[in-house]
């Protein structure tokens, strides 16, 4: 079986979230297990750390991987979705799986797969662990899908447990109040295992704290340990004073330059020190690691600039929270005029969404080719409702190429609103 073979299978086969979205989730980790088990439970064969959370754990995983890899180990990255290619969802210090790897899996599997009929999410996550436990990872950063208690990745059992933050994404499945999300994403917590929260949060501290009790995990709210201070961007990276009470004071440079990024900081800075006695990261291999996470993991995406003159950035900002948090960056930059190029899917609160979106920017609406985009029209015309006002276009290219003829050189052209709008961007 060739990689094409496979990646086409794996689409025609098997129910695929980005596509059809909530249809495509099988409750429950009896699928995962049974997969894993036929594999020889690779998910008990690497060391790992689970990353949960409405925004930020991806970046966070990222971070994690980027300054593990600086101090010398070598780190497994497990993400969703991908931008461009399957391979990317699968890493080894930063280099995607082989294609010629997923294709041997999926024909050395496809009895199991047929037999078992997980989904694709499923698959991927039995792929990854797989590939961990035969490459002997010395630790994995493995990012949860969706929320946490059910998602296929909670098979594992980490040495630390992530959950960066609580925001309303996925409230079909998840919840529609900020306990009950944060009980699904407490789901990752194990017994004994330490869990570091990004953010504190009157409403879900409690579920947090109560579930840590329950299991005698140690829990530590990684924002009331660390004080973080930006000091702006100097020669293309944030500077960042970093301070503690009773320790040391240092500073770091971040190459991922949204404002937001200081809020995933902490979780990072908590996970490395809890693990230190583990996995030893010195000071120079956690700065050399948060000031080149973009080279060493491959992470595209997150505030990335594409071109200057007009300034273009990408960022896959793609709910409420997320998308308030991407505009405080954007309210940080001096430019002309904000020109907005959007897509979004079409099962998101797109109330919250178009309320957080400027209503002085000009906007270029576009649809991914999925399934689950919201068709342009349908949204320039829901945007236009609350005041958004702007043209549509057929894909994310196009809306760009206007968008970029349009402006004069001091204006400013964003492109946010879903991965799989970035996913289609020729030149990201």
């Amino acid at each position: 079986m060739q990689y094409a073979e496979a990646i086409d299978y794996l689409y025609s086969r098997l129910p695929v979230f980005h596509r059809i979205g909530a249809k495509a989730i099988k409750p429950g980790l009896g699928n995962t297990r049974l997969l894993c088990e036929a594999l020889g439970n690779p998910q008990d064969q690497f060391t790992s750390i689970h990353v949960a959370g409405t925004n930020g754990k991806g970046s966070t995983s990222h971070m994690l991987a980027a300054i593990y890899q600086s101090a010398g180990y070598r780190v497994g990255l497990y993400t969703s979705p991908h931008l461009r290619s399957f391979t990317e969802r699968i890493r080894i210090n930063g280099q995607p799986i082989p294609e010629d790897a997923v294709a041997r899996f999926v024909e050395q599997q496809q009895e199991s797969i047929e037999r078992i009929e997980p989904s694709f999410f499923e698959v991927t996550v039995a792929m990854a662990f797989d590939y961990f436990a035969r490459e002997a990872v010395d630790i994995a950063l493995v990012e949860v899908g969706l929320g946490g208690r059910l998602d296929s990745t909670n098979v594992i059992t980490p040495v630390a447990s992530i959950i960066t933050n609580i925001g309303y994404d996925h409230t079909d499945i998840l919840g529609d109040t900020l306990p009950q999300i944060a009980g699904e994403k407490a789901g990752i917590i194990k017994p004994g295992v330490p869990v570091l929260i990004g953010e504190t949060h009157p409403e879900t501290e409690g579920v947090f704290r109560a579930v840590a009790e329950s299991v005698q995990a140690p829990i530590a709210f990684a924002d009331q340990r660390y004080m973080i201070q930006d000091n702006g961007i100097v020669q293309g990276l944030r500077q960042v004073h970093v301070s503690q009470e009773n320790e040391s004071a240092y500073s770091v440079k971040l190459d991922l330059l949204g404002d937001y990024q200081l809020k995933n900081l902490p979780a990072a800075l908590a996970t490395i020190d809890v693990l230190q006695p583990q996995f030893p990261v010195s000071l120079v291999a956690f700065q050399s690691g948060l000031a080149a996470v973009t080279s060493l993991t491959g992470l595209k995406g997150r505030f990335q600039t594409l071109q200057d003159r007009p300034r273009v950035i990408a960022d896959t900002a793609h709910n409420g929270p997320g998308l308030e948090a991407l505009f405080q960056t954007i309210r940080s930059i001096v430019y002309s005029k904000l020109r907005i190029v959007i897509g979004l899917v079409a099962d998101k609160d797109r109330g919250h969404i178009l309320d957080v979106l400027p209503q002085t920017a000009i906007y270029y609406f576009c649809q991914a080719n999925t399934p689950r985009s919201l068709p342009a029209d349908a949204l320039q015309a829901e945007a236009a409702l609350v005041g958004r006002m702007g043209s549509v276009f057929a894909d994310v290219n196009a809306a760009l190429s206007s968008a970029i003829q349009d402006s004069s050189v001091d204006d400013l052209v964003l492109i946010t609103g879903s991965n799989y709008t970035i996913a289609e961007l020729t030149n990201l």
